[in-house]
């Protein structure tokens, strides 16, 4: 929650015994330097967190939408170009992209305005609608399992590991449920 050095290496310590390996992406309360000291994330400083990886019969696709210092986020047409070129590299590959920012709209106002803006949800959805191998679409930053589509395609939002966000439609301030833990498989 507040991206220091205890934060991640409790995380680290809590995941170890899964034994399984780890593919992280950044939120809105992370730092990108620390991701990458502690998990080895790839490229350098402050620059967007983006990389594949190949899973067997499935590739992950990792993308950055956190906009550093803000709680909102962003798909520029750098990350989208990379994006493009990255699914192009594997045409044939069944590919789930994940992000921390829905690329759908949860109808839930005040989670919708610190998402990814309409003209970024747009770009992302003719992106997508180009590459087939795409089936599926994950992101988290609404602390709630909620499903849509972009493009055709399945969009998740799954629970958070830490509080879930009430759900209500009407609200206009974040609220923390009393509601377990949650993750997705």
């Amino acid at each position: 929650d507040h991206a220091t050095d205890e934060e991640y290496e409790q995380v680290r310590e809590l995941l170890a015994p899964l034994e399984a390996p780890l593919y992280v992406l950044p939120g809105n309360h992370d730092d990108r330097h620390a991701l990458r000291r502690h998990f080895g994330v790839p490229g350098r400083g402050d620059e967007p967190v983006r990389y594949s990886v190949d899973l067997g019969p499935l590739r992950l696709v990792v993308l950055d939408t956190k906009r550093s210092g803000e709680d909102s986020g962003a798909l520029d047409a750098e990350q989208l170009d990379w994006l493009d070129s990255e699914l192009a590299a594997a045409p044939e590959q069944l590919t789930l992209v994940a992000m921390h920012h829905p690329p759908i709209v949860t109808g839930i106002p005040v989670w919708d305005e610190i998402g990814l803006p309409l003209g970024d949800r747009r770009a992302l959805g003719d992106l997508i609608a180009k590459h087939r191998q795409v089936r599926r679409l994950v992101a988290g930053h609404v602390h709630r399992a909620i499903t849509g589509e972009l493009a055709g395609r399945s969009v998740l939002t799954v629970p958070s590991t830490y509080v879930q966000a009430r759900l209500n439609f009407a609200m206009q301030e974040s609220e923390l449920a009393a509601e377990p833990a949650g993750f997705a498989v």
